[in-house]
């Protein structure tokens, strides 16, 4: 499947049967979803069968991960329930470094004889790679945790919330656009929790609880007169939260012009889906941009995109370093720009950071795949290319002595490997709001949410198009605009960077299936800004022909 056709089916109905069964996993009754699964005595207990047969084996290295991640899916369209999903994926997978190469084995058979087998399998492999192994592995020192544990912090468990009532606050929605124009709406929520225990040979057993949700829709409305269809998709993000976050407690403090309202940590999807219905109708009568230069008014649900596209995945370093290349391409921020000091990535108000504990965010965790504490670190600092995602054994190769803690796996039964961690634009130091922005621009074009985009293959050339546009004259928003898309490259784009909003209006965006490596895997992200303003942007209009 397309990369792009796999990201729309995930968030439409037909999403259950298109999806790969690695993230299905084994269906099981709704009820089963409560249940305990492996104590931490067990799990240890089993952890070390691996260890202990790896050393044996003479693996200078080991470590071990039980998963068991489990997933409720809703799909509906209209008045139907389309299909509920609820499935359970169990298993361990083994790492090992032996004559100084990696090797891996996983099996859903956790049990002493079944972890022995597998690590055996994965020491044979890494022996066998000794063999083409042209340099060993070099792993930054990581000091072990002891036992120790982290849970994403939830109000409310997304497995102990009746699905009758999921069902319902769908259906809500979808009624809700048909009352107020459309002509279709199909609505998703997929809700993830990943128990995952790690345990190595530095001595760390890190036991994890990791919870997940992502509400969306999809409105459509027609004017079968002038044989013409508008689309408009939710505003929401996903969230690294509980159910909580569909309470939409929240929804009422942040507003934006034209009525427009905007969710943070919360979500009304009943309130987006009436306003969906409402925009896609006006999208029909809307005005076609006139091409040309334009000052853009960017909201985060619009720039997380964008940050996500031009600034997470080519600071990825195995990107950098060419080893990533066949998913999405390398990357234009080599290691010359890096070792330069200098390299102008954006503007001197532009600081851009990756951070694996930011609360509510899709990639928080405590310890990354390979139990490293994560944190929070510069990638851009005052527009300058300042450091890159590295894991352990990556580091050494840009003179550091420390991983990141960026390393995933999307389950137990797949290798770890770099993955993007929350990648954010650190909002404005000064009090500016978004009301404030939008008078300060005389001729510009005010963005909102997701779109069509295209990047080149070293992540450099792009353009992107958005779900909401408005034209900005004079200070003012005077009306709805259409078929509008921007083009630049990254680091002219990053240097038309003038203005952001202060803390207040940050907001989350957020990628829960986001692609990468061979075979490919998939990881949720969040990126973080404040609204902003890049000046002098080329804007193009998708719906004219030459």
């Amino acid at each position: 499947m397309k990369r792009r056709d796999f990201v729309q089916y995930a968030g439409m109905g037909a999403g259950a049967m298109m999806m790969p069964s690695l993230l299905l996993g084994n269906d099981i009754p709704a009820e089963a979803l409560l249940e305990p699964g492996m104590d931490t005595v067990l799990k240890k207990k089993m952890a070390d069968v691996a260890l202990n047969t790896a050393k044996s084996m003479g693996a200078t290295y080991a470590d071990a991960r039980i998963g068991r991640y489990l997933n409720q899916y809703v799909f509906t369209r209209e008045d139907k329930v389309q299909n509920v999903v609820n499935t359970e994926s169990f298993g361990i997978g083994i790492r090992v470094i032996a004559n100084g190469t990696w090797g891996f084995s996983s099996t859903n058979d956790v049990t002493e004889d079944g972890i022995k087998k597998a690590t055996q399998h994965a020491v044979s492999i890494a022996k066998a790679n000794s063999k083409i192994q042209k340099e060993p592995v070099v792993l930054a020192p990581v000091q072990g945790h002891g036992e120790v544990s982290w849970k994403t912090p939830i109000k409310k468990d997304f497995k102990e919330v009746p699905i009758s009532e999921k069902v319902d606050l769908l259906l809500n929605a979808n009624a809700a656009a048909m009352e107020n124009g459309a002509n279709f709406v199909n609505s998703a929520l997929f809700m993830v929790n990943e128990q995952k225990y790690f345990a190595s040979t530095d001595g760390s057993y890190i036991d994890q609880d990791v919870h997940r949700i992502w509400p969306t829709f999809n409105v459509t409305a027609i004017d079968r007169q002038a044989g013409k269809f508008k689309s408009r998709q939710a505003l929401s993000a996903p969230m690294g939260m509980g159910y909580e976050y569909m309470d939409g407690l929240e929804s009422e403090k942040l507003s934006g012009p034209e009525g427009i309202k905007l969710y943070n940590r919360s979500y009304d999807i009943v309130e987006d889906a009436t306003m969906a219905a409402k925009q896609a109708k006006q999208k029909l009568t809307a005005k076609s941009v006139e091409a040309g230069k334009y000052d853009l008014v960017l909201e985060p649900n619009h720039l997380g995109l964008t940050i996500h596209e031009s600034v997470g995945h080519p600071l990825e370093l195995d990107r950098v370093l060419g080893y990533e290349a066949n998913y999405a391409g390398t990357s234009f921020a080599t290691l010359d720009k890096w070792e330069s000091k200098d390299f102008n990535y954006g503007s001197d108000i532009v600081n851009l950071i990756a951070d694996k504990t930011q609360e509510g965010s899709l990639g928080a965790v405590g310890y990354d795949d390979e139990g490293v504490k994560t944190k929070k670190w510069d990638l851009v600092r005052n527009g300058t290319l300042v450091n890159y995602q590295a894991i352990r054994d990556q580091v050494h190769m840009i003179d550091q002595n420390e991983s990141h803690g960026c390393c995933y796996a999307q389950s137990w039964e797949d290798v770890q490997f770099q993955r993007m961690p929350n990648v954010s634009l650190e909002p404005g130091k000064e009090k500016y709001s978004l009301q404030d922005m939008i008078k300060d621009v005389d001729k510009g074009i005010y963005i909102l949410g997701r779109g069509s985009y295209s990047i080149d293959q070293q992540r450099y050339n792009f353009q992107f198009g958005g779900t909401l546009f408005y034209e900005i004259k004079d200070g003012e928003i005077v009306g709805m605009l259409d078929d509008v898309a921007y083009q630049s490259n990254t680091q002219e784009f990053w240097n038309s960077c003038v203005k952001i909003c202060d803390k207040d209006d940050y907001r989350l965006f957020g990628s829960f299936f986001d692609g990468k490596g061979q075979p490919s895997q998939v990881s949720a992200v969040s990126h973080g800004s404040s609204t902003s303003r890049f000046n002098g942007v080329n804007v193009i209009n998708t719906g004219r022909t030459i």
